[in-house]
């Protein structure tokens, strides 16, 4: 069976391999303060153009959400989310079990809109009782979305806008940022990122790393005590070298960005494949993700030689499926899939 299901059950890119089994038995400084991490900082602060900014990494995304919300959050605080998000639905509640509630919108293909988050925000400050709710503290984004959809850079200016006449931190979830900045469009880069949130991540994990996400912060009172966060949640990693060896191996040669574009084009050469063959879309995703619509007996017979996540059961017999590609996707599993929904 070929997995198209997922974009992060592979291992590691071999030069990640290649890197961590070089240093194997070299002894560091622990807890990320190696020469290793350190140069990756460096190297991303570049990237992002944000020399003051923090960098520290952690082992998983919803380890990461957990800590820069609970961080940037007073106690009486939320996050606000797009009811889709994957802190309101994939993460067991983890921000809930921090003390902070996800304050959920509703989505427009995946997304938060400005114009939501500022009416939420009115009704919440314009309200007399209003310290018998919870105050929204923060608004939590992923780049691309549990969709595949990817905020332009103009949304996410406009969001930062909202974010800054009400107060709000601004948070980027990035586990899937390669993608989103390999697809098509006006996706915002590190340095836009940078000017524009007061956190964000850039995944490992789903690109290339066995683990890993790089979380940054241009924000310099939410940066001060981040650590003290980072141990008290567990995520302080003893030998944290071997995070920062893996974001030297994906990003100082471009290997990230090569990656990423390697897995959006075979996503999106197989997306022109089912327009070809009629299929209509539950979402229009620019990036590693697609949202197809089959006939139940398509499906079946696609599944003898494929594995897909069952997204939504649809009326008139036909299902919602996610296929997604990844960086180490092969390109001739796309091309015989491709031919076997030609034939169906």
């Amino acid at each position: 069976m070929v997995n198209f299901a997922s974009d992060y059950t592979e291992g590691a890119h071999p030069k990640v391999l290649e890197r961590l089994l070089e240093t194997n038995f070299q002894q560091t400084p622990g807890y990320g303060e190696d020469p290793y991490c350190e140069e990756a900082r460096t190297l991303i602060r570049e990237m992002c153009a944000a020399p003051e900014a923090e960098v520290q990494f952690l082992t998983g995304g919803t380890q990461a959400n957990q800590t820069v919300i609970a961080a940037a959050l007073r106690p009486y605080q939320g996050a606000v989310a797009a009811d889709s998000g994957h802190i309101a639905v994939h993460e067991t509640g983890a921000i809930e079990a921090t003390g902070h509630k996800v304050l959920t919108l509703p989505e427009q293909d995946g997304k938060l809109t400005p114009s939501a988050i500022a009416a939420l925000c009115r009704a919440h400050w314009g309200d007399s009782s209003r310290e018998h709710a919870v105050q929204p503290g923060l608004v939590y984004l992923s780049q691309a979305t549990e969709w595949g959809t990817v905020y332009s850079l103009r949304e996410l200016e406009s969001i930062a806008e909202v974010c800054r006449e009400f107060g709000l931190s601004l948070y980027v979830d990035g586990a899937r940022l390669g993608y989103a900045m390999a697809s098509i469009g006006d996706a915002p880069d590190y340095r836009d990122l940078a000017r524009l949130c007061d956190c964000f991540t850039i995944g490992g994990t789903k690109v290339g790393a066995l683990f890993g996400e790089a979380v940054v912060i241009p924000n310099q009172i939410l940066a001060r005590d981040f650590r003290y966060h980072i141990k008290q949640r567990g995520g302080m990693l003893a030998k944290g070298r071997l995070l920062g060896l893996q974001f030297l191996a994906l990003l100082e040669d471009g290997l990230y960005a090569e990656m990423s574009r390697h897995a959006v084009l075979l996503a999106q050469g197989l997306r022109r494949c089912l327009q070809e063959a009629g299929y209509a879309f539950l979402y229009e995703s620019p990036s590693n993700q697609l949202f197809p619509i089959l006939p139940d007996a398509h499906l079946a017979a696609l599944e003898e030689k494929y594995v897909f996540n069952l997204v939504e059961r649809r009326d008139g017999g036909t299902a919602a499926v996610r296929m997604c590609t990844s960086w180490a996707t092969d390109p001739q599993d796309v091309k015989t899939l491709m031919e076997d929904i030609r034939a169906l």
